[in-house]
């Protein structure tokens, strides 16, 4: 086991009637809990120096906060209520232009990510299970999938 050393009594400061201040360490050692006969008159002359009667803790103080931004809800909100002028650019009128980025394709089959597309039927697959799959599918299924997938072949 370790051994712990006792650390000397933290200094007090001692507040006479007269208003001078006397610090210095308290050698007294602490009572045991049986005998505890402290008077109230004793407690409140000793103050400690860690202790700080003007400490605020910041915390409670919210001024220094940064605030965020705000949501893209709360800007639109703001440009709905007040007057602009026609020529005015808003977020709510700015359109972007499409995407060079091509949109993934999805397996008609699984829902997973498909590299595949069956020739035949139009319809995507991820793997070879899923190509036999499609194959033997009848018709309207396939037409099924393609309306769900809104690629209907007017055509056929």
């Amino acid at each position: 086991m370790v051994s712990k050393k006792k650390r000397p009594n933290t200094p007090v400061i001692e507040v006479e009637s007269i208003g001078q201040i006397n610090t210095s360490i308290s050698e007294e050692p602490s009572p045991s809990p049986a005998t505890t006969e402290f008077n109230d008159e004793a407690r409140e002359e000793r103050k400690f120096l860690f202790k700080d009667a003007a400490y605020q803790m910041r915390a409670n103080k919210s001024g220094n906060k940064r605030k965020g931004g705000k949501s893209l809800k709360q800007i639109l909100t703001q440009e709905r209520t007040l007057p602009w002028p026609a020529s005015s650019v808003l977020y709510s009128s700015i359109n972007a232009p499409p995407s060079f980025v091509p949109c993934k394709k999805y397996s008609d089959i699984s829902g997973l990510q498909a590299n595949y597309t069956d020739p035949q039927t139009k319809l995507f697959y991820a793997s070879a299970e899923e190509f036999g799959t499609i194959r033997r599918l009848p018709s309207d299924i396939v037409a099924g999938y393609l309306a769900l997938r809104r690629a209907n072949n007017p055509i056929s």
